[in-house]
């Protein structure tokens, strides 16, 4: 018999997390690793200082399930001033990152056979947090030159009787879209003729946005879908605290308590410490998503004029976001100078890794085909680097 649950044979192990366990002392001084959506940056000062007197005033005990009052509070002031919605304190919920809030909310809601519509390019932990809870993802390919934006007919043509979600994301990991005003409306349209089902909506890259692109989520362009939306967001990308994991949501009340069950008996509440870190991150100085995100659209230029000035490579302006999502079809059927056939994009992000020591995300965990994630958080220096290295390799592979 085997020890280990069934349910573990439908999910793959992320790619896109830090890879600290293999930086042996032969590959740390040689390998860029621009697969993880992680800012150089350190957390703001501000930020850190309110942790610290956070501990200092003894701020770290137990709190409620679904965070200090405080949090939520700061949290709806946040929904009103930025997106027009309004939300109470018990329409919150603060949780260990926006993955536990996503994975509350599918293990709340999905009966087994359940199905949930994502988007594709999606965000890889989407199909395994569905199937971790009894769902079944339903895929949508959104393809590049509708910029990666899905057609709101797919979304009618893949409703059935036993769609209960679908997922929006924008900006989008990993392409960088953001839906428009009228985007969103024409996707409203559809989903207000089908009063069962409940959007979640992925706002995670809310702050970084390029040019003129403006940030709209779903119910603040339909209101009509208020109660069926679930917001979730959190301070990861926009402040640069990946590590201290604090996601949030906002919804009905109904779905909020019944995620709040769920996470009482995983985690419980969230790092007190790091609430009170969030809190001010929330209701303090602004000025970091700005400066960081001036800082992200300078090394988008640079490496997407890099990567569009390799031949046989195309390369998309984002929108926003930290990614750039390269097409990499024209390499496929080549072989490397040891033989290696490139058959997919796997075989080309392996190739990069193994004889160039550049790490990427192929787009095979994202859902689409033949492209590539690279996560250009990091210095401009090391972007030249790993650019010229691509450069390098697409020159090496010969038919």
């Amino acid at each position: 018999m085997n020890f280990f649950a069934r349910r573990l044979a439908k999910i793959q192990k992320p790619s896109t997390l830090p890879v600290d366990n293999i930086l042996t002392e032969e590959n740390i001084y040689n390998t860029i690793f621009l697969n993880c959506g992680e800012p150089d940056f350190d957390t703001p000062g501000n930020i850190k200082q309110a942790a610290h007197i956070a501990i200092k005033n003894g701020k770290t005990k137990y709190t409620a399930v679904d965070g200090v009052y405080e949090l939520k509070k700061a949290v709806c002031k946040k929904f009103k001033q930025d997106n027009d919605l309004t939300y109470c304190p018990d329409q919150v919920m603060v949780s260990s990152g926006a993955k536990q809030v996503i994975y509350n909310a599918m293990m709340a809601t999905l009966n087994p056979g359940d199905e949930v519509i994502i988007l594709a390019p999606y965000w890889i932990s989407y199909p395994d947090i569905i199937r971790l809870a009894g769902g079944e993802p339903v895929i949508i390919n959104c393809l590049e030159q509708n910029n990666f934006k899905v057609n709101p007919q797919d979304i009618e043509k893949s409703i059935t009787s036993k769609t209960k979600w679908i997922f929006l994301n924008s900006p989008n990991n990993p392409t960088g879209a953001i839906y428009s005003y009228q985007e969103l409306k024409e996707i409203a349209s559809i989903l207000l003729k089908y009063k069962n089902i409940y959007i979640l909506s992925d706002d995670i890259y809310e702050y970084i946005k390029f040019g003129e692109h403006r940030f709209f989520t779903l119910p603040q362009v339909e209101f009509g879908l208020y109660d069926r939306t679930l917001l979730v967001n959190g301070v990861s990308k926009s402040y640069s605290m990946t590590g201290w994991r604090i996601g949030y949501a906002a919804g009905n009340k109904a779905l909020i308590d019944n995620m709040i069950l769920i996470q009482s008996h995983s985690t419980s509440n969230p790092s007190t410490i790091s609430q009170y870190a969030a809190l001010e991150a929330i209701t303090g100085d602004q000025s970091y998503p700005r400066y960081a995100t001036e800082q992200f659209i300078q090394r988008c230029k640079l490496v997407v004029q890099m990567l569009n000035d390799i031949p046989g490579l195309r390369c998309r302006f984002p929108e926003g976001g930290y990614y750039v999502y390269p097409y990499c079809g024209n390499f496929l059927g080549k072989r490397s100078c040891n033989g290696k056939l490139i058959k997919d994009d796997r075989d080309f992000v392996e190739y990069l890794s193994k004889d160039y020591k550049v790490e990427l995300v192929s787009g095979n965990n994202f859902g689409m085909s033949p492209y590539f994630r690279l996560s250009f958080v990091t210095t401009l220096t090391i972007l030249i680097e790993a650019c010229q290295r691509i450069r390098a390799a697409c020159a090496a592979l010969a038919e």
